[in-house]
């Protein structure tokens, strides 16, 4: 059956900086092909781009993830019903919420207990761990709940309802928002409310030897006094600098199913779709998780950026940096590394049959990446972005 993949390749000099810090406070590392390398975590890169999205989708496209979750679907109660009081809203929340995801919400007992020992109102409740949910689903989650008030029903009553239970469910696994459909959700107490996630994102790993550099820093005290000599504070932090190989590819035909149909009656079924994988594309190629950034203001944008759409099964070209480029004589690693993508990505497609029917793009920057231009259309970022999108919504218009 043909598909429809998105694959993105992307090379990135990233200057001293810590992205991504170990139990140590050490920047993240990984051995491949034998040798050490600098490495931040899919879990970093995958934060980075959600948190992006913001910028360019609407809030109605978006999710949240958190374990107040009572709070969020109760202020929402509280907007479309003012006169229901917040203690009263958390607990149509917390009822609603559970039916709905199979997940006890209650508050915690190390905060109630707090709140005894302080004489404080008790704690809103909270579920045990983070849930993901649509700003639509909070919505639904919160009129549903609405209609218990309106009906004059005890909430509890009201969701045991075999028809009632079922559109709480239903709520909670329809109308997904563009991060839970790309991302995923797991509900530990309701699995049948699960989302798989459609883009799968690789750990970045640089593509040469890394050694792991110590800053030592001093603080002065601005009030010392003139005869008093030294620093207020003194410490140390570790950092690295690499040339990174990131990877990542999006199931478009399961982004798809779990974005469901368009959104709004005078837009195509696949519209929901293009906008997700725009988002995406932008996202995941501008976006930089900010650990220490305010130290380092490692601020860059990638040097290369290769996207493939495919109709068979995602590839990585990490093989292209298996054996770690070596040192360049302070000549940098960039143009060596283009050299070797340039050279493997056409070796691996020719080997495997692959080239057939895959469009490519290729935003490139600077000399040291002049090797690519050869393997797709030049891009800018926009041209990029709408031109994905475009190819993408035209390969899924034959079934919309």
């Amino acid at each position: 059956m043909k598909r429809t993949i998105l694959d993105i390749h992307i090379l990135q000099s990233v200057p001293p900086s810590n992205l991504n810090r170990d139990d140590t406070g050490a920047p993240k590392t990984a051995v491949y092909g034998g040798v050490r390398r600098a490495r931040v975590s899919s879990q970093a890169w995958k934060r980075a781009t959600r948190k992006a999205f913001a910028d360019f989708l609407d809030p109605t496209e978006l999710g949240v993830r958190t374990k107040r979750v009572a709070e969020l679907v109760g202020g929402r109660i509280r907007v479309l019903n003012p006169a229901i009081g917040e203690d009263d809203s958390h607990r149509l929340a917390a009822e609603t919420v559970r039916v709905a995801t199979g997940t006890k919400i209650e508050p915690p007992k190390r905060k109630v207990e707090k709140a005894k020992k302080d004489g404080a109102p008790p704690p809103p409740p909270e579920s045990s761990y983070l849930m993901f949910l649509s700003d639509r689903q909070i919505e639904g989650l919160a009129a549903l709940a609405l209609e218990s008030v309106a009906t004059g029903t005890d909430i509890t009553t009201f969701l045991k309802d075999k028809e009632v239970k079922s559109r709480a469910k239903a709520i909670a696994d329809t109308r997904h928002s563009v991060d839970i459909a790309l991302f995923g959700r797991m509900v530990a107490d309701g699995a049948d409310i699960n989302v798989d996630a459609a883009a799968r994102v690789a750990h970045a790993i640089g593509v040469h030897p890394v050694e792991i550099e110590s800053d030592y820093y001093t603080a002065v005290d601005d009030e010392s006094p003139d005869d008093e000599s030294g620093a207020g504070m003194i410490g140390t932090v570790e950092f690295d600098s690499a040339t990174l190989y990131r990877y990542a590819a999006v199931d478009v035909d399961l982004l798809r199913g779990n974005l469901g149909a368009g959104l709004r009656p005078d837009e195509p079924a696949g519209e929901p779709v293009r906008r997700a994988v725009e988002a995406f594309v932008r996202g995941f190629v501008t976006s930089l998780p900010t650990g220490k950034i305010n130290t380092f203001a490692n601020h860059t944008l990638p040097d290369a950026v290769i996207v493939k759409l495919r109709s068979d099964r995602p590839i990585s070209f990490v093989g292209a940096f298996e054996e770690a480029v070596a040192d360049t004589d302070g000549r940098g690693h960039l143009g060596e590394a283009a050299g070797r993508l340039a050279e493997h990505i056409p070796a691996i497609e020719r080997a495997y049959g692959l080239d057939e029917d895959t469009e490519t793009w290729v935003l490139r920057v600077g000399p040291n990446t002049a090797k690519l231009s050869g393997l797709g259309t030049e891009v800018t970022l926009p041209e990029l972005v709408t031109s994905v999108g475009a190819a993408v919504a035209n390969r899924l218009e034959p079934d919309a």
